[in-house]
């Protein structure tokens, strides 16, 4: 009766998922703003006597060279960073995906317990947003880095929020194309960024922090009046006649019928305590089937993912126009996201399977080629980039469809947190690649490759229907095998 209920598409749902999907423009821009935030600018040399264009600035005099633009354009610029170690060079980004990890595991659970999918999308959004106009008070790479890590922490629970929050409140129809949107949304933020950068070329840094994170603060005070809550998620607490009033649509008698169903099944409301809102996890250990699932799907995703953020990080190392390389790696979403759409009748492991072994040779292409041919190098990245998005894309809803209601927010926030660990050593990698594109291009194509052998271990579950508790899943799972 749930799934029936949620089977029509109207407009109201139309701009609730946009509404929803919206927060991952801003989320992609937190993303990649260290492309330009941290980027090496460009120098010039100004006595021609001990600098000329193959001078190594760490050995000649400071007086001998200058930045082209203004010196605080970047931190490397504005801080002095330019001979700094890459330790010291991807210490920032690294410290994201640092408090994007710990954020994951601190906030991901209140999502399924006390908080909720929406109110843990709104705090979460403008959190993140008041910190990154904050972190324009830093004044060295330190207490810089102390504020991305900050960022990073309560960006952790955006894009698990929204893709639940997405697919949860539409029907099994409507669940690959909701999660298109989120990731067309997401492609616009990406795209954007290259503009505000290019707009913004000439003066701090700074001030991208500052006019990425204002709409977003606007997008978050939008969204707490006017995004609904899960359904589902509020019938596995027990708020039966809210969830009742949202599942628009049905007879009296189907209304009727649904309601004595939940009178008798669903669990009542109680008090979040400590232990209750980390619950959800002690599930995952209760049943041999769900950690195994756990692991082998959090393999697949530090593999995927290493390339889906590692190669945008890693456009400064393709020695190309910074600009253009954002715009044409943002690009490749969106053949993605049709793609993406075309695979939803299609079988998810072999999908993600296919995509991601593309993704790994061209990855090891890009080595093979070196900066001999810098056309054919950006055209394996860039299909690269294709193919993990691609990948990743179909990845994030079959994850959704492993795992019921009672723990998907959860299981889906760990799967992430797999993915960021996998990403705090990219940062270090594509610095080290700057010198030898074994280190970044290299490692990124061997590990997505080797994480697909764990899709041996992982069902298939195309076409199914959500379910809301571990029995439910349990019970579905060994009718599949019979």
């Amino acid at each position: 009766m749930i799934e029936r209920s949620l089977g029509t598409f109207g407009w109201v749902e139309f701009v609730q998922c946009i509404l929803v999907s919206f927060a991952m423009f801003f989320d992609a821009q937190q993303s990649f703003i260290t492309i330009y935030t941290d980027d090496y600018p460009t120098w010039h040399c100004t006595d021609s006597t001990t600098c000329n264009s193959n001078s190594n600035i760490c050995k000649i005099p400071k007086s001998s060279w200058s930045w082209e633009g203004p010196v605080q354009k970047t931190i490397i610029s504005q801080w002095n960073l330019e001979c700094a170690s890459s330790f010291i060079t991807g210490l920032p980004q690294s410290s994201f995906f640092i408090g994007c990890l710990i954020g994951t595991f601190a906030l991901a659970t209140l999502a399924d317990t006390s908080l909720g999918r929406k109110n843990m999308l709104i705090i979460s959004s403008l959190s993140m947003s008041i910190t990154s106009i904050i972190i324009v008070f830093s004044t060295n790479v330190w207490i810089y880095s102390a504020f991305k890590f900050l960022i990073g922490f309560w960006r952790s629970s955006i894009g698990t929020c929204v893709l639940v929050l997405l697919t949860e409140k539409v029907s099994t129809e409507w669940r690959f194309t909701v999660g298109i949107v989120e990731y067309f949304c997401f492609t616009l933020g990406y795209m954007s960024l290259p503009g505000v950068a290019y707009v913004l070329r000439f003066s701090s840094w700074k001030n991208v922090y500052i006019w990425t994170s204002i709409p977003a603060i606007i997008y978050s005070i939008i969204g707490y009046f006017f995004v609904t809550e899960s359904p589902r998620w509020l019938l596995m607490q027990g708020r039966n006649q809210e969830a009742i009033a949202m599942l628009k649509g049905m007879s009296s008698e189907e209304n009727a019928d649904l309601t004595a169903s939940l009178l008798l099944n669903a669990p009542p409301k109680q008090k979040a305590s400590v232990f209750q809102l980390y619950s959800s996890i002690a599930k995952l250990f209760e049943r041999s089937w769900a950690l195994k699932r756990m692991v082998a799907i959090m393999v697949l995703g530090m593999g995927i993912g290493m390339v889906y953020f590692g190669m945008p990080l890693a456009v400064g190392n393709l020695g190309f126009d910074i600009y253009l390389a954002v715009v044409f790696n943002a690009l490749m979403e969106i053949p993605s996201c049709v793609a993406t759409y075309f695979l939803e009748n299609r079988r998810r492991k072999p999908s993600i399977l296919a995509f991601s072994i593309v993704g790994g040779v061209c990855c090891v292409m890009c080595v093979v080629v070196g900066s001999g041919v810098q056309g054919i190098k950006v055209g394996l990245a860039l299909t690269s980039f294709f193919s993990a998005c691609t990948a990743y894309n179909v990845f994030l809803i079959y994850i959704i469809e492993l795992f019921p209601t009672s723990v998907r927010n959860t299981t889906t926030s760990l799967v992430r947190q797999a993915i960021v660990f996998g990403n705090i050593f990219s940062p270090f990698l594509i610095s080290a690649g700057r010198k030898n594109d074994v280190f970044s291009y290299g490692v990124f194509g061997v590990v997505i490759m080797l994480s697909c052998v764990t899709l041996l271990a992982l069902p298939e579950t195309k076409g199914q229907a959500l379910c809301d508790t571990m029995d439910q899943q349990e019970k579905k799972d060994k009718l599949c095998v019979v």
